[in-house]
């Protein structure tokens, strides 16, 4: 058992990919500040968003995850979400890509997960 307990961390390919662009981001702008080199602060910062938009464009071709939890055998971070054409209910990501894809999302009802509790063994 690992120390989160037995649950859907929400590791996936957009998430991770995100993530890392964001943190190489943030740590070339913070050398650029130290090194007092504007341009490099803007790049930095650039790359920042180009995070933000690589990771939404992966989640919104299925390298993502819908909200809340997922089925078990969905919880590898190699799991393509093949809902994800259609959008997402209640996702923002997907009523940003436009109404066909939000309409999409609002009539199709989400599958219940059962979670185990935590307690279990209390």
């Amino acid at each position: 058992m690992s120390a989160h307990g037995h649950v859907d961390l929400g590791h996936t390919v957009a998430g991770w990919t995100g993530t890392t662009l964001a943190l190489l981001g943030f740590a070339g702008a913070g050398v650029a500040v130290c090194a007092a080199w504007p341009p490099g602060i803007v790049i930095g910062l650039g790359a920042v968003v180009l995070a933000g938009a690589v990771t939404w464009l992966l989640h919104l071709a299925g390298w993502g995850k819908p909200s809340g939890p997922r089925p078990e055998v969905e919880w590898d971070w190699r799991t393509r979400d093949t809902t994800a054409l259609a959008g997402h209910a209640d996702c923002l990501g997907c009523r940003v890509a436009g109404p066909r894809r939000a309409a999409g999302a609002a009539t199709r009802p989400r599958p219940a997960v059962r979670l185990q509790s935590s307690d279990a063994g209390a």
